[in-house]
């Protein structure tokens, strides 16, 4: 298997967790917190989606999606590309108010095909090209894509594992 295919092969399995993380929820329960200061569903799905679009962005020196349509708008906040949810305060997470499941879907599905773009006919000597140097190592193209993947599945477990904690209530 050559690393374009194992790379979109990680990051194609990604579309049917997010679905299955929020499929069928209400916006209400999108927004509902399993506990004080913890994160919601949405927060955590629109999070994941935000931190890829960002970083997807920035390696195409492409303007984000989230900032090219009305996404911010179905979430209730401001197209701020700086605005990824690191470091968000309980009220912040509060704010990030989905219109519907179906909103998260299509960011994440627009985000998604995005990084499939980028990700198709990849090389070795791809993964090599350094794409910030503000760390010690410097990260590598192959060493981000494999951090974004990394966060999203953490991030779509999570968001599987609260939808049950609500759900249960």
């Amino acid at each position: 298997m050559d690393v374009s295919d194992l790379l979109t092969e990680a990051y194609d399995r990604l579309p049917d967790l997010v679905r299955a993380a929020v499929d069928g929820l209400s916006p209400e329960q999108l927004r509902q917190q399993p506990g004080p200061g913890a994160n919601s569903v949405g927060w955590l799905v629109w999070h994941l989606t935000r931190v890829q679009d960002h970083h997807v962005a920035d390696l195409l020196d492409a303007e984000q999606i989230w900032v090219s349509g009305d996404w911010a708008g179905r979430f209730g906040l401001a197209a701020d590309p700086d605005n990824t949810g690191y470091g968000h305060s309980p009220a912040q997470v509060a704010a990030v108010r989905p219109e519907s499941a179906q909103a998260l879907i299509d960011y994440y599905q627009a985000v998604a095909a995005r990084t499939g773009s980028l990700l198709a006919g990849l090389g070795p000597a791809d993964l090599d090209r350094v794409v910030d140097e503000g760390w010690d190592p410097p990260v590598t193209l192959g060493v981000r894509l494999v951090s974004i993947v990394d966060d999203d599945l953490q991030h779509v477990g999570q968001a599987a594992f609260v939808r049950g904690l609500i759900q249960a209530d």
